[in-house]
């Protein structure tokens, strides 16, 4: 046998198992992405051309004429794969092009996809043909045997094919990526050269064409091995966190390809030596290994763990240094950013402080379902001793998390609850430091307003009382008396607004024993009397739904009344003519809940944040104080006050407060 029919040999072998391995990583890896289906379904065709050309090879070698079953199954094999390699080739540039973000309209993509799959039913017609006829086929020159259209098909695959990798390079991140394209492109133009040159130049010798034809068939092994490099050291392709599933594959195969190594040997070797005692020889040279192997993993191992430590330790400072910000929201965002960044992963989610699985203990990997929650692998629980603070899920882009990954995960989960408290501690303090800013505001407000109401409200009480008695005069010109009521209903408005600066700058009434509860409902009756006539006059109709007799509330009359009179007085002002306001109350779990609802035009989620800041207002008339002066009495009383808007259809604003119900003595 010639030196090429040797090189044949062995290059047919490793193709065939490099496909082999590059289908057992993408199975393994189980990205949902077209990009990897396709990769697969490509290395898929070359298997085929590998495997079909070394069994093709190998019955040449051990039979004179080899059976014409076996060449008929051969010449499928390898025509299957030839048919199929060019629109693959293409198919996956086209994929690969459109996780890089260069397809902007997709019906190029499928244009495209459309004439690179075109001629493959009329070439897969073509090898009915040649199978029928097995003694015609050139394994050596495949290529000829389906005639110059399939040269063709195959250069503009090519052309394509370079061009998409020239934009790949222009566009990569990295420059590794950068060199892997740029080499990529330039193989392909040896590819189309070698090609056209066969065509071309038909007249050379048996000796060049086959040497040629080796040579491109054997070509695709060096891009494939090359791109195991770069996802190795570069995480191309973002499998490279997968180095477990990169080294038990690889692992798998070396031994194959030593297997395969050792049955050539010993064949050679049988006219002097029994094939058993060659095998023996060669798979006894292993033990040789065993040592410098052993040395080999261990620094590969702790390499790998102090990067991994490396990683955790800066990620972890990194959380530390963010979480004194104080700002809890925020820090879960950072976190779920910086650990998707530093490990590589497709996606992480940081969920904390949940009631329904506080205090629940589980282990590392496992799923589980607490009060409707359903986890799925693979997550990390964040824990203080035996209590849950949070749920960390890490998503790999492939299948499964790697080995370094999943223990680098668990010991930065260890780390958290450290920056957890760190920034809810920062957080209490900010907190507890605006609460005393803005009480030390609002105590300034309520003197500047008492002052104001004190030196005003005397003078205004006499220009009233002047102004009535002369409304009461019969000497009164009539011309005057429409300007007299006018100034009257402004001072009656200025002493309106006085009252509620008043109302603002003193604190609650709580009295002492009985004095501090009431009957809410009768309150809210007192409040409807007086507003009945102001809802009249506005076309706004009352519906009070309260159908409790008595509802005893932990709060003065004089506070559920400032409430119950803002809060309804706002829902009229907000109505439309011939709208509604509508009340409810309701008594349960030690809490009586006050609910207003109208059909106004609603709250902006802007404004929400505003309404109950001290003088802002959006009324031409106001003060602006009506909804603090609720949320203060609220407060004090121990209740709470939230607004839900729009209530129903974009309209209405649903205002609910809630006070304590006073407690029953046994």
């Amino acid at each position: 046998m010639g030196s090429l029919v040797y090189i044949r040999l062995i290059g047919y072998t490793a193709g065939t198992l490099l496909q082999l391995f590059w289908m057992v990583v993408i199975l393994g890896y189980r990205r949902q992405r077209n990009f990897e289906r396709v990769f697969f379904f490509l290395c898929m065709a070359l298997f085929l051309f590998f495997g079909g050309s070394l069994l093709a090879l190998n019955s040449q070698i051990y039979y004179p004429n080899p059976p014409t079953g076996l060449s008929e199954f051969a010449i499928a094999v390898v025509g299957v794969g030839l048919c199929l390699l060019p629109a693959m080739l293409l198919h996956v540039h086209v994929e690969f092009a459109e996780t890089r973000g260069l397809i902007e309209k997709r019906w190029r993509k499928w244009a495209t996809l459309g004439l690179a799959y075109l001629p493959l039913p009329y070439f897969l017609a073509q090898l009915w043909p040649m199978i029928s006829a097995p003694r015609g086929f050139n394994f050596i020159l495949p290529l000829k045997s389906f005639g110059l259209f399939f040269g063709l098909w195959i250069y503009a695959a090519l052309a394509v094919c370079g061009g998409l990798e020239v934009q790949f390079a222009r566009h990569a991140a990295e420059k590794p990526e950068s060199r892997f394209h740029r080499f990529l492109s330039g193989l392909l133009v040896a590819v189309a050269i070698g090609l056209f040159q066969l065509h071309t130049y038909p007249s050379w010798s048996a000796s060049r064409q086959e040497a040629i034809g080796t040579a491109l068939a054997l070509l695709p092994i060096l891009p494939l091995t090359v791109l195991i490099y770069f996802v190795h050291s570069h995480n191309f392709l973002q499998i490279g966190r997968q180095k477990n599933l990169l080294y038990a594959v690889s692992a798998t195969f070396v031994a194959l390809l030593y297997l395969s190594l050792v049955r050539r040997v010993s064949v050679w070797l049988e006219p002097s030596l029994p094939p058993e005692a060659s095998a023996s020889i060669l798979l006894f040279v292993l033990v040789v290994f065993i040592e410098p192997l052993q040395r080999t993993l261990g620094r590969m191992l702790r390499e790998t763990a102090q990067r991994e430590l490396e990683i955790v330790q800066r990620v972890a400072q990194e959380i530390l240094d963010e979480a004194k910000h104080g700002d809890l929201p925020r820090l879960v965002e950072y976190a779920e950013e910086r650990i998707t960044k530093s490990f590589e992963l497709s996606l992480v989610k940081l969920s904390l402080g949940d009631q329904a699985i506080a205090g629940v203990k589980i282990g590392n990997g496992d799923s589980f379902s607490a009060a409707g929650l359903a986890w799925k692998p693979p997550y990390f629980s964040i824990l203080r001793g035996d209590a849950l603070l949070g749920v960390l899920r890490a998503e790999p882009h492939g299948a499964a998390l790697s080995g370094e990954t999943r223990a680098a995960l668990e010991f930065l989960c260890e780390q958290l609850p450290g920056a957890l408290d760190l920034c809810r501690l920062i957080e209490e303090k900010l907190l507890l430091e605006r609460e005393l800013a803005e009480r030390e505001r609002l105590a300034v407000l309520g003197q500047m307003a008492a002052s104001i109401s004190h030196n005003l409200k005397n003078p205004l009480g006499s220009i009233k009382t002047i102004l009535q008695l002369q409304m009461e005069s019969a000497e009164l010109p009539a011309a005057l008396r429409g300007e007299t009521r006018m100034v009257l209903d402004e001072v009656n408005r200025l002493s309106a607004t006085l009252n509620q600066l008043l109302k603002f700058s003193r604190p609650t009434v709580l009295g002492d024993g009985d004095a501090a509860f009431c009957d809410a409902r009768g309150v809210l009756e007192e409040v409807l009397g007086v507003l009945r006539h102001e809802a009249e006059r506005r076309g706004v109709k009352i519906h009070n739904k309260v159908t409790e007799r008595v509802i005893e509330v932990a709060a003065s009359k004089e506070t559920v009344h400032d409430i119950l009179s803002n809060l309804i007085l706002n829902a009229l002002e907000a109505a439309p003519r011939e709208g509604f306001v509508e009340i409810q109350m309701r008594a349960a779990d030690g809490m009586c809940g006050i609910l207003i609802d109208d059909n106004g035009s609603g709250i902006s989620r802007e404004l929400q944040q505003k309404i109950l800041e001290p003088f802002f207002t959006t009324k031409t008339q106001g003060t602006g104080l009506g909804l603090t002066i609720v949320a203060r009495r609220i407060t004090e009383a121990g209740g709470a006050l939230k607004f839900n808007s729009p209530r129903e259809n974009g309209r209405g604003t649903r205002c609910v407060a809630s006070l304590r119900l006073k407690e029953v003595t046994k």
